[in-house]
């Protein structure tokens, strides 16, 4: 199987024209009677080679970072982070291997959290406090940064977002619990969701450049949108889901309702991400609506049954409910966002 990704590969190579490769893309899309950009392609593995080398590749990082950190407990996680990079520029940059180059980013900035985080710590594991955790998450964030100049892995722009949140959220925490400790998520939560409308703004800009999807953007904006989703939906559904005393009936229904609010979003700009991200909360509102309507042992299975059946429809006619969203949208929006199909 060959990705949009390998095609494009091609092509920057002369191993392919850029007019054979629209063709073929062109083709393959009224083969399979769909946009290529309702497919929402990203690249995980080209074939099995890569999970063996993932899983190689974690053993031998986890021994680096067991072995150092045992002799030198501080840069346990600065080993790790120097080793991620030196496979990398073998699997990453010369193989292009896609897992393990998810795996090996995730490694080096993580490694750089870590050996920050350490050296500005005490021996109470407990005190983590934003004079350790926010320096590590901007250490992480330059980490990523350098790496994606090296290396241009789709999920870096990603891993570099999260660790700006990280230092900000972790600023907004320690204020709040020093000063409002007893309500100190009150803060913390606005910080979240203004946080992943920063994310979810940039994905946006990577998406629109590439309404096609046909290259390597449409996968950073993939990862942006991931990482957004949460984000976004935590504190949201956190807000409305309601509290102690509250009417439980009440709060399942908005949870439903916002559920297809969120739902209506993700069709308009093509991206699953967010139906995911706020799946735990559809569970938990069917949940208590079958508990109190219909009170079974087996609700559980009950609540997963119908969430299941809701998702998997909405798939087999994804294209046909996204046609019906975007053309109720103006057009000036409408051009801007990926084809719905004919």
């Amino acid at each position: 199987m060959y990705s949009d990704s390998d095609i494009d590969d091609a092509v920057a190579e002369g191993a392919l024209s850029q007019e054979a490769a629209e063709e073929f893309r062109a083709y393959v899309a009224g083969r399979r009677a769909t946009p290529p950009a309702d497919e929402e392609h990203f690249r995980l593995t080209t074939s099995f080679n890569d999970v063996f080398v993932v899983v190689a590749a974690a053993l031998l990082l986890l021994a680096v970072g067991w072995i150092v950190g045992d002799r030198l407990e501080t840069f346990g996680g600065a080993a790790v982070a120097l080793a991620s990079w030196a496979l990398a520029e073998y699997f990453t940059r010369r193989r292009r291997m896609a897992l393990p180059s998810i795996l090996l980013l995730l490694t080096f900035v993580g490694g750089v959290f870590w050996a920050v985080l350490r050296l500005l710590m005490d021996d109470d594991w407990l005190a983590l406090s934003v004079y350790a955790t926010t320096p590590a998450a901007l250490a992480a964030a330059l980490a990523a940064w350098l790496h994606w100049r090296r290396f241009h892995v789709p999920i870096t722009v990603a891993a570099g977002a999260g660790a700006l949140a990280g230092a900000l959220l972790g600023l907004v925490a320690d204020w709040a619990v020093e000063h409002h400790p007893d309500s100190f998520m009150n803060f913390v939560r606005p910080a979240m969701f203004l946080a992943g409308m920063g994310v979810f703004a940039w994905a946006m800009r990577w998406d629109l450049s590439d309404t096609a999807r046909r290259t390597g953007r449409s996968d950073i904006a993939f990862w942006l949108h991931l990482l957004a989703a949460p984000l976004v939906v935590h504190p949201v559904f956190a807000w409305t889901s309601g509290g102690e005393g509250s009417d439980p009936v009440l709060s399942a229904v908005v949870v439903v309702v916002l559920y297809v609010l969120v739902g209506i979003v993700a069709l308009a700009i093509d991206r699953r991400a967010l139906l995911v991200s706020a799946l735990a909360y559809l569970l938990i509102a069917i949940y208590g609506l079958v508990q109190e309507f219909h009170a079974s042992s087996l609700r559980d299975a009950i609540a997963a049954l119908i969430v299941g059946a809701a998702l998997l429809l909405l798939s087999a006619y994804w294209r046909n409910a996204r046609r019906i969203i975007v053309l109720k949208l103006p057009l000036s929006l409408r051009s801007r966002l990926p084809a719905s199909g004919a």
